[in-house]
């Protein structure tokens, strides 16, 4: 179950991606050769007009095939020789329908939560003595936080949700951070909050506003959640690059369909499976139309930086130039794509 679920997500999430270049050639004129949900061998397909739609066996990946992407053409409809913004846009518009996805998911996820939840500090742990003064026993309080202080960023890292809040207190090293805060109306730098509850041993020492639900909360919060996830996802990847994060920690297809089957499996109602899954979707659509954005030669990002040069320069790389630096890229992303995938089987088999 959890890899026809992971297909179907997956199915999701390419058709709109690809939806996205398909509907903008078609819109600017471009000849759109084929449209094709899957990789490998192909499965069904249908000739209507100039494209052919396909589906092919394996759902990792898909493609829209434009005239005259990697090569000179005639034809005056051929990628190429289309305008420099039109290609552009259509370039972006896989990563941009990614990201629409993200939000509409994100939105139904909010809409199923009991309230909204915000980065405003409300409430601390603490005791009511005898005589009715309240003694404090949270850290963060001890060292400078109040009510009423909205997070701003934790040590110079941006905090738009309380995704971001788990994030950064699950993967920090110390307890002990310098936080920005707005504070009636003003923007202050505490140094050196410690977060810890004393009494109960938690790092989250301190509570957080919740917000009734409304379309403008819910939207809002929708948002906040959306720029913690891109937040997230650009960090995770810096932190790829610089090595700071092993590359044995990536996780590739056979992962994500594990985590899916995890997700699935161990959700007490039928509610939190579809909150749980819709939760995993909104971050995979997101991670792809971010990933698709890197300058990284195959990836749309590759083919914009090239338009980009072209604005620059005010003439285009030669064709079979740019297609070889795009082959080459492919290659090694295959490469990649491989060497995660063993180490998603390794990591399953030894139970790692």
């Amino acid at each position: 179950m959890g890899i026809v679920i992971a297909i179907i997500i997956f199915g999701v999430i390419v058709t709109v991606h690809e939806f996205g270049h398909f509907i903008c050639a078609k819109l600017s004129g471009i000849r759109v050769l084929e449209f094709s949900i899957g990789m490998g061998p192909k499965l069904p397909q249908k000739q209507k007009g100039e494209t052919k739609y396909s589906l092919r066996l394996l759902p990792v990946g898909g493609y829209c095939a434009m005239e005259g992407e990697d090569s000179e053409t005639e034809d005056e409809r051929g990628f190429r020789n289309a305008k420099l913004w039109k290609r552009m846009v259509v370039l972006v518009a896989g990563a941009f329908m990614n990201f629409v996805l993200g939000i509409i998911l994100l939105v139904i996820i909010v809409s199923m939560m009991e309230v909204v939840p915000t980065r405003e500090v409300k409430g601390f742990y603490s005791k009511e003595n005898d005589d009715g003064s309240v003694t404090y026993y949270s850290k963060s309080y001890e060292t400078g936080l109040r009510h009423g202080d909205k997070i701003l960023e934790i040590d110079g890292t941006n905090v738009y949700s309380i995704l971001d809040l788990n994030y950064i207190f699950d993967t920090a090293s110390t307890n002990v951070h310098d936080v920005t805060v707005r504070r009636d109306g003003k923007k202050l730098e505490l140094e050196d909050v410690e977060f810890y509850d004393t009494q109960n041993g938690d790092t989250f020492d301190f509570g957080l506003v919740y917000k009734e639900k409304n379309p403008l909360t819910v939207l809002k919060g929708s948002g906040d959640i959306f720029m913690s996830m891109s937040h997230i996802v650009g960090m995770s990847l810096k932190q790829l690059g610089t090595g700071k994060v092993s590359k044995d920690e990536v996780s590739g297809p056979v992962g994500v369909v594990n985590e899916i089957s995890t997700a699935a499996e161990e959700s007490e109602t039928k509610e939190d499976t579809v909150f749980n899954l819709l939760y995993i979707a909104a971050l995979i659509t997101i991670n792809v139309g971010i990933f698709n954005l890197l300058p990284i030669p195959g990836l749309d990002g590759g083919r914009l930086l090239f338009c980009i040069i072209e604005l620059v320069r005010r003439k285009p790389v030669k064709p079979e130039h740019e297609g070889y630096v795009h082959l080459a890229g492919m290659v090694l992303l295959f490469a990649f794509m491989i060497f995660v995938t063993y180490n998603d089987i390794v990591r399953l088999v030894t139970g790692g």
